[in-house]
């Protein structure tokens, strides 16, 4: 298991803050590997908020006492004094990302994004850009720099606009067998990514058309399924240059590319750097996680 996280002052204690209208308390992701269960629960929950965005993978979730379990390319919202009970397993090679926030006006500004009192689950499709912030919050918690206090409250409304956009964005007219038939593609492409895929012919073995599969593909998770697969492929390169000492052409492999100078420059476009370089940075930034 590989696990990455911070805390504010380095507590583990949760808190609730009423001096600020929204204030982050930690931050942190944990990938499983070979471990085979990571269980939480809390019956009396939290003080604060929490929002766990499931990159990849799947996570057994329980709201009021029922499971559900929530594939990748989700976001789920836990309340205080929620009851919280999730559970990770290893054969699921499941990827988080998770936040816990607090503040005097968190109820107002969780609305005026959209996110409605009663919502648990946010269907957000999977993104670097989602993946970055919560990288970003990590380091930026962990350095502790001027100002970083307000910098960890930007990140978190750059989340929340991106969330309200996406929950904008979506038909409010959308079928639940069309949110199927896009979950069921979304399924598709994680457990194939590394795989050819050719869009055409899932489509055509869906008895769709490929213009209205990709047209409703795109507004199901706000890419197109092209740009979705790249995200997947870039998204657990990045994971395996942070978790393993597989080398760049291996890490081409794994995730589907034959040829690593090609693999590369995809990299540093989606990026802004190669994977070396990433790598690298990593390296030089690396500071022991809080236990």
């Amino acid at each position: 298991m590989y696990m990455d996280s911070a805390y504010w002052h380095n507590s583990l204690v949760d808190f609730k803050d009423k001096k600020h209208p929204l204030f982050v308390g930690s931050c942190g992701t944990y990938h499983l590997f070979t471990r085979p269960r990571l269980p939480t629960h809390r019956p009396r929950g939290r003080l604060d908020y929490q929002i766990l965005y499931i990159a990849s993978g799947k996570a057994h979730f329980y709201f009021h006492g029922v499971e559900e379990v929530i594939p990748a390319g989700n976001m789920v919202l836990y309340r205080p004094k929620e009851e919280q009970r999730y559970y990770y397993y290893g054969k699921d090679k499941t990827e988080v990302y998770w936040v816990h926030f607090t503040g005097s006006n968190v109820k107002n500004i969780l609305r005026q994004h959209g996110i409605e009192d009663s919502v648990h689950v946010i269907h957000t499709g999977t993104s670097l850009e989602y993946k970055n912030l919560f990288l970003a919050m990590i380091q930026e918690m962990k350095l502790c720099r001027e100002d970083y206090e307000e910098l960890l409250v930007h990140y978190l409304y750059e989340l929340l606009i991106m969330l309200h956009r996406l929950i904008l964005r979506k038909p409010k007219g959308q079928s639940l067998q069309l949110g199927n038939e896009m979950n069921a593609a979304v399924q598709y492409f994680h457990a194939n990514y590394n795989k050819k895929i050719s869009i055409e012919e899932y489509a055509a073995s869906q008895h769709m058309s490929v213009s209205w599969f990709i047209r409703n593909f795109k507004e199901y998770t706000g890419i197109t399924p092209a740009q979705y697969i790249l995200s997947l492929r870039i998204s657990n390169a990045r994971t395996l240059l942070e978790t393993t000492s597989c080398n760049i052409s291996e890490v081409s492999d794994i995730i589907g590319y034959e040829n690593p100078l090609y693999f590369s420059r995809i990299f540093k476009k989606q990026c802004g750097m190669s994977p070396s370089e990433f790598r690298k940075r990593l390296q030089e930034n690396a500071v022991s996680p809080v236990p």
